[in-house]
């Protein structure tokens, strides 16, 4: 084989790889929240093997599970389904509730505002104190 055969193989695998991540169509994944019931998480034993199993998935950053409701919710950078199937396989029948961003991003969007507006009573304030001196 030709050696500038392999050379423009690669150049071409490149720019397809550079094409997908700048226009965002692969390697683009979320903060996701999966809310499930585990309708056979009724004892603390069932509960642990649940937790144990998700944490095992990549990707996974907090587990929270409700005993009284029998909620297990999973937040991370993963894939929903695999969460899902892992679960199955270590405790039994899995029901999926909701599957939605984490809602993270809004609590940061919120400061970011509350920061803003704190900033302008600011300036409206020194406003107000600067005409009130020259009278």
């Amino acid at each position: 084989m030709d050696p500038f055969f392999f050379k423009t193989q690669s150049f071409n695998i490149t720019n397809q790889l550079n094409f997908y991540t700048n226009n965002n169509c692969v390697f683009s994944i979320q903060q996701m929240k999966v809310v499930m019931k585990v309708l056979t998480m009724s004892d603390e034993k069932t509960k642990q093997k649940a937790i144990e199993a998700a944490a095992d998935i990549l990707g996974v950053d907090s587990i929270a599970a409700d005993l009284k409701e029998q909620k297990l919710t999973v937040i991370g950078e993963m894939d929903a389904v695999a969460v899902v199937k892992k679960l199955k396989k270590a405790v039994g029948k899995v029901d999926i509730l909701s599957v939605g961003p984490a809602k993270e991003e809004k609590k940061e969007e919120k400061k970011e505002e509350k920061k803003e507006e704190k900033k302008e009573e600011k300036k409206e304030e020194k406003k107000e104190e600067k005409k009130e001196e020259p009278k």
